[in-house]
């Protein structure tokens, strides 16, 4: 087996100077040769950039990382938001914040609802449902991870459990993405009017959110969802877990919980 080597000052540089090259071989790239190698590259090689993003880059005439290094931040943020717009201008400049991990990361993290009593009504199994994905996604986003990966439990009243798992088509920390997972997982699962004593609700995979990219669905639903995300992620850094809640848990009754 060919193993390919890049050197670079950053972990971007490095892990896409890899990419380009062919197996087997080494490429070093210096502080001083960065923009020289990086410019001329088409948009669709530069870190965090997919196929949607990529299309965006073009409709506007942006096709190597030199054009949108050229471009003025406020046009990018125009464009694809201010995260993300400001994520793109410095990485074709080659800026990486990241920093080599020395220590090992969790690869897995988790919440469970017990319940007090057999809960038969699956209208209470989702706002459940809905109540794990908020404290999971919010738990990787305050540690700033992504997951590619979600895995649903559901233990019974005569002690038996199953567990479905999905692979995600992106790594995300959003709370939108990882409902809408657990509602399929539940479905799957096929429960009617099975009793159940617990709802487990764990996100595998993990990986730096820095490493996670997201696709451009055009929809101004997620636009709105992902404002929503961020107004409860400030208001919980502020005020505690809790806060800002759905409309659907605010009546919900308070069950155990566990991580």
């Amino acid at each position: 087996m060919q193993t390919t080597c890049a050197v670079a000052p950053n972990r971007m540089l490095a892990t896409m100077a890899a990419a380009a090259a062919p197996p087997g071989t080494t490429t070093v790239i210096s502080a001083g040769d960065v923009q020289q190698w990086l410019r001329p590259r088409p948009v669709a090689a530069l870190y965090g950039v997919g196929p949607a993003t990529a299309s965006k880059l073009h409709t506007y005439g942006l096709h190597t990382i030199g054009d949108v290094a050229d471009t003025p931040v406020p046009t990018l943020v125009r464009l694809f938001g201010a995260a993300a717009g400001r994520a793109l201008h410095a990485h074709a400049h080659g800026q990486d914040p990241r920093t080599v991990q020395t220590q090992p990361v969790a690869k897995s993290l988790g919440a469970e609802r017990a319940f007090e009593h057999d809960v038969l009504d699956p209208a209470e199994h989702r706002r459940t449902l809905l109540s794990l994905a908020e404290e999971v996604a919010a738990r990787l986003r305050d540690g700033q991870q992504a997951a590619k990966g979600l895995a649903l439990s559901v233990r019974f009243a005569d002690r038996s459990s199953s567990t479905r798992s999905r692979t995600l088509t992106e790594a995300t920390a959003h709370t939108r993405t990882m409902a809408t997972t657990a509602y399929e997982l539940y479905d799957v699962l096929a429960l009617q009017r099975a009793r159940v004593r617990s709802i487990s609700l764990r996100a595998h995979g993990l990986r730096p959110a820095t490493e996670a990219t997201q696709q451009l669905t055009l929809d101004p639903t997620d636009d709105r969802a992902l404002a929503i995300e961020a107004v409860t992620d400030r208001a919980r850094s502020r005020y505690g877990p809790g806060t800002l809640r759905p409309a659907t848990l605010a009546t919900n009754t308070d069950c155990a919980s566990t991580a």
